[in-house]
Order: C-alpha cells, then sequence, then structure tokens
C-alpha cells in the first residue's frame, strides 16, 4: 500500500501458488481480460499435470515448481508444447520469478510459511504485490513491512476481509491513525458456529472443510473452523494498517456478505458488502486503483433474508474458539511470537488433517507450543525461518504425546 507503480498497458503478472484455490480464481479473473493482463510465470508447489494443463492455456514465460522432481517431469512434458517456455527447477526458482525483470506484478498465493521468501523477493524488488499469503506477514511482520517500503512497490491484500478494509479505508494513509477507531473484522463462524462445543472433538476433517459460505482449500477450511483463520488475520491487519492490537475487533456474521468494516472516530462505519467469491478482491487487487468485471455474481438485496451478527465473545463460542484470543497474546508477546503460533498452527492442522489428532487438540497444541518456544528477535528472514523450524520440531514431538 505504499506508492504507485507506471506500468505497461498489458499487466505483467507472475501467479505463486497458480494451481490453489487463490491461482485458479486469480487466472479466471486475467482470462476475462485479455487486454488488460499477461500471464509471463506460474509457480507451484508440485501438482504437475495441474500446472501443466494452465500453461498450455496461458502460454507463460516461465513456470516453475518447488519439487525438483515435479519440475523435471513437467519439463519433459512440456519441451515440445512450448519450447520457449522455461521451466525452472532450481532451490530459488520461484524466487527469481518474484524479482524478475519481466514481471510486473505477483500474486502471492502460496499458502503458508514456504511462501514468505518468495513473497518478500517481490516485495523488496518493488513489484505491485498481490499479497494472498497471510503468514507472510505474520511470520515476517515488521521485516516484510519493511522490505515493502524499501522496495517502494504497492502492496495489496488479497484476502477478502483486508480487501475490504483497504476498499474503506481513506486513500491516504498518513491520516489512518487520527481518523480510524477501530477496523472489524467480521467472521463467518465456519460449519461449526452453532454446534455443540462438547462435541467438537469428535469432528472429522471431512466436516471441519465443509465450509457454508466459501470454497477454499483444505488448510484454511480447518483455519475457518478453529477460527484460526481470523487469529491471524487480526495479526495480518496489524501490520497492514498500522494500528494497536487494541483497536481490532472481531464479529460473527454467518452469512458473509459484509467483508469487513471502519469504524471512525465519529462512529460512522464504512463497509465492504459483496458476494462471498475470492475474485472480487482478487479482480481489485489487480486492476488497482481501477476497478474491472470479476464473474462474482451482484449482490442481491432482495434475496437476502437477514443480516446478521454475534458477538464472539459470547460463552459458547469462547468455548468453539479458544484459539482467536491467541493474536492478542502473540501480538502482546515479543517479536517472533507470531512465528511460533503459525508454525505451530501448519503443523497441527496437517496432523488434524492425517487423523493424527483430534479437532480439539488443534488449540491444545497450538497454545502449548506458543508456552514452550521462545523465541530470539529476529532480524533477518533466516532469523524467521528458523524459529518457524524450531516451533515445528517441537510441536511435531508433541503430537505423539497427545
Amino acid at each position: 500500500m505504499t506508492g504507485k507503480q507506471t506500468v505497461p498497458h498489458k499487466k505483467r503478472v507472475a501467479v505463486l501458488g497458480s494451481t490453489g484455490s487463490v491461482g485458479r480464481n486469480t487466472l479466471d479473473v486475467m482470462a476475462r481480460h485479455p487486454d488488460r493482463f499477461e500471464v509471463v510465470a506460474l509457480a507451484a508447489g508440485s501438482q504437475v499435470q495441474a500446472l501443466r494443463e494452465q500453461a498450455l492455456r496461458f502460454r507463460p514465460r516461465m513456470v516453475a515448481l518447488a519439487n525438483p522432481e515435479a519440475a523435471r517431469e513437467l519439463a519433459g512434458l512440456l519441451k515440445s508444447d512450448l519450447p520457449d517456455t522455461a521451466c525452472l527447477s532450481a532451490d530459488s526458482a520461484i524466487e527469481d520469478i518474484a524479482c524478475n525483470e519481466q514481471v510486473d506484478a505477483v500474486m502471492a498465493a502460496i499458502v503458508g510459511a514456504a511462501g514468505l521468501r518468495s513473497a518478500l523477493a517481490a516485495a523488496r524488488s518493488g513489484k505491485q504485490l498481490l499479497l494472498a499469503n497471510k503468514e507472510s506477514l505474520v511470520v515476517g511482520g515488521a521485516l516484510f513491512m519493511q522490505a515493502v517500503r524499501a522496495g517502494g512497490g504497492a502492496l495489496l491484500p488479497i484476502d477478502s476481509e483486508h480487501s475490504a478494509i483497504f476498499q474503506s479505508l481513506p486513500e491516504d494513509s498518513a491520516t489512518w491513525e487520527a481518523r480510524v477507531d477501530k477496523l472489524i473484522l467480521t467472521a463467518s463462524g465456519g460449519p461449526f458456529r452453532t454446534r455443540d462445543p462438547a462435541t467438537l472433538r469428535h469432528v472429522t476433517p471431512a466436516e471441519a472443510c465443509a465450509h457454508p459460505n466459501w470454497q477454499m482449500g483444505r488448510k484454511i477450511s480447518v483455519d475457518s473452523a478453529t477460527m484460526m483463520n481470523k487469529a491471524l488475520e487480526v495479526i495480518e491487519a496489524r501490520h497492514l494498517f498500522s494500528l494497536p492490537p487494541q483497536r481490532l475487533d472481531v464479529v460473527l456474521h454467518p452469512q458473509s456478505v459484509i467483508h469487513s468494516m471502519v469504524q471512525y472516530r465519529d462512529a460512522s462505519i464504512v463497509a465492504q458488502l459483496g458476494t462471498p467469491d475470492m475474485r472480487v478482491p482478487i479482480a481489485y487487487g489487480l486492476s488497482w486503483p481501477d476497478r474491472i468485471e470479476s464473474g462474482a455474481a451482484t449482490l442481491d438485496f432482495q434475496q437476502l433474508a437477514a443480516l446478521t451478527f454475534e458477538d464472539i465473545r459470547r460463552p459458547d463460542h469462547l468455548q468453539r474458539y479458544p484459539g482467536l484470543q491467541l493474536a492478542w497474546d502473540a501480538l502482546a508477546a515479543p517479536e517472533g511470537t507470531t512465528a511460533v503460533l503459525n508454525a505451530a498452527n501448519e503443523v497441527a492442522v496437517e496432523a488434524f488433517l492425517q487423523s493424527r489428532i483430534r479437532f480439539d487438540q488443534i488449540h491444545a497444541l497450538n497454545a502449548a507450543t506458543l508456552g514452550a518456544v521462545l523465541p530470539r528477535t529476529p532480524h533477518t528472514v533466516d532469523d524467521l525461518l528458523a524459529i518457524d523450524a524450531e516451533a515445528r520440531r517441537w510441536a511435531t514431538e508433541q503430537i505423539g504425546r497427545l
């Protein structure tokens, strides 16, 4: 959210995490505007066939897979069909794409801490950075924002909640502190908003991934069910908008129509509304400061039965979502603690999806890791990744005991 760039009429975009939900939606929006955007690079983890299909459709100049064996397989498949497309397989391949001079804008949609280095590379290079990887800010925090300022590019939030806040704030960021009372992030409550908290120990991965409003990947769907996604979003908002944690709030809004709100000093509230479709914030990020057609359905007020809200601090909700408070706890702790929380949660969610721990033990593992791993102040990305690795080791060791 700093600076503006002068780019060619057709914006050259690299999509990192192209085979995931956000990546696929990004390509859908770009395909609707071939006169405005060019897909110059695609990158993913290990999904060879999915990336091959995307490459054949969009004919990028570069493709990369984080898995070296998968990258070699992809190179063989594309050799005859796309001889001019470079297939990159080095350890730093995705980072190289993020700062490549042929790229104007980077969609950073690699899930988890794995996306930190490439997002930082884009920030340092002054790219227009469309940030869908919330973990970059949760793990990197001040270090990441420093890289954005040093690079001089534009940082545009893609999470629906942070995009909504960004759209509802004054254009001049220097006035936010004086004019804004608080930021209010909305949360759907996920699939268990009305479920008896005593039964959550019996939740299955399939149940946790069945979000009532959004189509998302498995990891973020589980985070929505535990409300850890909102805890991470609070931390992200703290760094994106430079407001203290006590001026960040969360309210349950089951319909997912109001995506977030800004409450001003005069008690007025500005909100962004729309259908629950990730193509809306993606289209805004791609076209900012303009607006383009996203492919999402428009909001039909005639069909809305009601917009309702619930207090997240209601006793039964506190039992359902104990992990939400960890956001404020981690922000009040030494720098680097948020990286510990993110690492523990990634380990816990993966263990739950593999049926190695119960649903209610996700929070237990996160809280225990926060109490056990005390980070040193990080000064570099290697420091952050060392904290991440230590927290992962400790959390992994505890899974057998749980």
